[in-house]
C-alpha cells in the first residue's frame, strides 16, 4: 500500500486543527501589505481591514511560487521518503500556484506527485481536500493515480457561492466600478459570486440586509444545487454578525442538513470579499 500525503494551499482556508487531524500539508499563498509580504495564515485577517482603513489601498494577494512547493516536497519526503503526494490545487485560472507546483516538480525531477486542479477556492477547495482525506482512509489500497481520479470526480461535484456584505473591497480591487459600489451601498444590493469551472462569476443579485438574505440563500442554494444533506460548509469573514451566522446554521438544519461546518476566510479570500462576507459550499447529488 502507498502512503499518500495530501497537499493544498492555505487559500483553501483549512484550519490548522483540520490539517493536523488528516495529515494534510499546506503550502502558503501570500499577502503583500505595501512592501511587506506575509504568508497567508500567519496573521489575523483583521489586519487586512486595518491596512485598508489606514491606506485606502487593498493588500495584494499572490499564489505560491515554485520555491514554496520545493520546500513542501522536501519536507514531506524527509518525513516519509516513500510517500506519494496528491496535490489538490486552488483554482488554476485564478492563481499561479498550480503552474508553480508543476515547475517545482519538473526542475526538481520529483516523482510520485499527482496534481489535480480542484477548480475551487476557499471552502470549496477545503471540501474536496477533506472529502479526499476521508476517502483515502476508507480505501488504503488506492494508489496515487486512483486517488487523483477520485479527486477529479469529487471536485466536479462541489458547488460554492459567496455574497459580500459590502462592495467596497471589490471596488478597491477594481472588480466593480465606483458607481456600482455606490449604488450597491444605497440600494443594499449584494451580488452572489459563484465558482464556475474555476472562475468567480457574478450570478444573482440579492437585496436587503445580510440578516435577511443569508438564511434564504442557504435554503435556496441547497435546493437549487441539489446539495447532499450529509454536510454543508458555511463560510464567513470577520465582521459577519453572530446572529446572522446563527440564522444561517438554523436554515441549514431546517433544510435537512446533518452536519454544518464553519470555515473562516483567510487572507486571500478576505482581500476579495471584504468584511462580513458569507458563503456556502457543498456537494451536488448530481
Amino acid at each position: 500500500m502507498e502512503k499518500i500525503i495530501i497537499l493544498a494551499e492555505t487559500g483553501s482556508d483549512l484550519s490548522k486543527e483540520t490539517a493536523e487531524e488528516y495529515g494534510i500539508k499546506l503550502v502558503p499563498m501570500h499577502v503583500s501589505f505595501g512592501a511587506e509580504t506575509k504568508d497567508d495564515g500567519t496573521f489575523p485577517t483583521e489586519e487586512i481591514y486595518g491596512y485598508y482603513k489606514r491606506t485606502g489601498s487593498l493588500p495584494k494577494t499572490s499564489g505560491c511560487v515554485p520555491e514554496d512547493f520545493t520546500k513542501a516536497f522536501k519536507e514531506i519526503r524527509e518525513e516519509d521518503p516513500d510517500s506519494k503526494i496528491l496535490y489538490l490545487a486552488y483554482s488554476a485560472v485564478t492563481t499561479c500556484s498550480y503552474q508553480s507546483a508543476k515547475i517545482a516538480i519538473d526542475e526538481g525531477e520529483i516523482s510520485g506527485v499527482a496534481c489535480v486542479d480542484t477548480k475551487q477556492v476557499s471552502a470549496g477547495q477545503a471540501a474536496v481536500v477533506i472529502q479526499m482525506a476521508k476517502r483515502l482512509r476508507e480505501h488504503p489500497e488506492w494508489d496515487v493515480e486512483r486517488a487523483a481520479q477520485e479527486a477529479e470526480r469529487v471536485s466536479r461535484s462541489v458547488k460554492m457561492c459567496f455574497v459580500p456584505e459590502t462592495l467596497e473591497f471589490l471596488r478597491a480591487g477594481g472588480r466593480v466600478s465606483n458607481g456600482a459600489a455606490l449604488a450597491g451601498s444605497l440600494l443594499k444590493i449584494h451580488p452572489r459570486i459563484e465558482i464556475r469551472d474555476g472562475y468567480l462569476q457574478a450570478a444573482k443579485k440579492h437585496r436587503g440586509t445580510m440578516m435577511k438574505i443569508v438564511p434564504k440563500l442557504v435554503k435556496d442554494y441547497i435546493e437549487e444545487q441539489q446539495l447532499s444533506k450529509d454536510e454543508i460548509y458555511l463560510i464567513w469573514s470577520p465582521g459577519l454578525e453572530e446572529k446572522t451566522r446563527k440564522a444561517a446554521e438554523e436554515a441549514a438544519y431546517e433544510s435537512g442538513m446533518k452536519k454544518v461546518t464553519w470555515v473562516q476566510t483567510g487572507g486571500v479570500i478576505t482581500c476579495h470579499g471584504g468584511p462580513g462576507a458569507f458563503g456556502i459550499a457543498g456537494f451536488s447529488k448530481n
